[in-house]
């Protein structure tokens, strides 16, 4: 029923996992800090064509909506044709999308619909590209040394995406929209080029089963349900990135109406979060030998609760930005474990689909997680909102320690045969 890779596209022996770790991680960080900027400079481009706030914040959703909308099916088109193809493919679609906006910044032609329509493009690009470059983890990186090679590509993607590019795109963005997103083209063109060095073969063989798209698409969701330990780990996401979602959407209000910080001190806090992620990603494998996979994980439930529970008590920068920073490693811990953890579990051939599904339930949870702490704030205040995502964050602890058993990670961590 499931399609298995070629034979040179199996695990990359150990000589060449450095070298495919180097290029997964560089195209990671360069064309996740493109996607950073892109998130800053597009809604700010459509503040200068409209007032209304729900037309501006409509270009932002059209960057996250393909998440929703298409994730499920980009896994069946990953585990159908050849992962660093479809790399290539998304990035080229991005910067066909940059030169657009380019030609029509310097024409003076920019409209709300044609950064709609660009921001769905990337939107779809980027689900494309991180489902893929998820999935080659396991081909181009013997098994070793994925446990690494997956920190640091944890760590490369948060930071960038979620902390530099912002950044990045706030200053470039002064020079002009036109050289902000040139830079942009430049990063998702080095991305392209550097895919070019990656070892090995990525094209998993034709599918023995014969099943439509969507039957494709539950064997994908069953392989994620029908694992006690993948199922676990789906479900206590969804809680965390939901509590992700709700602390970043109400923190600014937070900020500014409960902590009165300045600009310079709310740069401060978001910053603990990135601070958290670097450091988790560097001290993953060490944490992992010291305390066990299993604690590893633990940590980022707890983390979670202690970063949306700061606000409930304190308005103290130092106590909240601390939160923000066990927030940031627990993150890492929990991705870098997860990912090595399934890429043993799941069949190669099932990769893409299972990773699709998951990153359904984390990026799905998010604006549900901002939009029900809205709710909450408004009818029960600030406060009471994050306490109430606190108690869910540590509500999945239980159910984490009875199906995370020992007996259980042993299994995900036995070796897996030579090739």
């Amino acid at each position: 029923m499931t399609s298995v890779l070629e034979p040179d596209a199996g695990s990359a022996p150990a000589d060449r996992s450095g070298r495919n770790t180097v290029v997964l991680v560089g195209f990671t960080a360069i064309t996740n800090l493109a996607d950073g900027v892109t998130k800053v400079v597009l809604p700010l481009m459509a503040t200068r064509l409209t007032g209304s706030p729900a037309q501006v914040a409509g270009v932002g959703l059209t960057l996250t909506l393909p998440w929703l909308l298409i994730a499920l099916h980009v896994g069946v088109l990953v585990d159908r044709f050849d992962r660093r193809l479809l790399l290539w493919l998304a990035d080229g679609a991005r910067l066909l999308v940059v030169a657009g906006l380019i030609a029509l910044t310097v024409g003076d032609g920019v409209t709300l619909p044609a950064l709609y329509l660009a921001g769905l493009t990337l939107g779809v690009a980027e689900v494309i590209a991180l489902t893929s470059a998820a999935t080659l983890v396991p081909t181009a990186v013997a098994p070793a040394r994925r446990e690494r090679a997956n920190a640091w590509l944890a760590g490369a993607e948060t930071v960038c995406n979620e902390f530099c590019g912002p950044f990045v795109g706030g200053l470039l963005i002064a020079a002009g929209a036109g050289v902000a997103l040139g830079w942009t083209g430049l990063g998702y063109l080095l991305g392209t080029l550097i895919l070019i060095l990656l070892a090995g073969r990525f094209k998993p063989q034709k599918s023995t089963s014969s099943g439509t798209v969507n039957q494709r698409i539950a064997e994908g969701l069953r392989t994620l349900w029908q694992q006690p330990l993948l199922r676990l780990m789906a479900l206590a996401l969804t809680v965390l990135s939901a509590c992700w979602g709700a602390w970043l959407a109400l923190i600014p209000l937070v900020a500014t109406q409960l902590m009165h910080l300045d600009p310079r001190e709310y740069g401060l806090l978001l910053s603990a979060l990135g601070a958290g992620g670097l450091v988790g990603a560097l001290t993953v494998t060490t944490v992992n030998r010291l305390l066990g996979r299993r604690w590893s994980m633990l940590a980022d439930l707890v983390g979670t609760a202690a970063m949306v529970a700061a606000p409930v008590f304190t308005t103290n920068l130092w106590i909240v930005g601390a939160g923000a920073f066990l927030g940031g490693m627990g993150g890492i811990l929990w991705t870098v474990n997860s990912r090595t953890i399934s890429q043993r579990l799941v069949d190669p051939g099932l990769l893409g689909r299972y990773n699709a599904a998951a990153r359904l339930f984390s990026w799905g949870a998010m604006p549900l997680g901002a939009g029900l702490v809205g709710v909450l704030a408004q009818w029960l205040g600030i406060r009471t909102a994050f306490a109430l995502f606190a108690v869910a964050a540590l509500a999945t602890v239980v159910p984490f320690l009875r199906t995370a058993t020992p007996a259980a990670l042993a299994a995900a961590d036995a070796p897996e045969p030579s090739l």
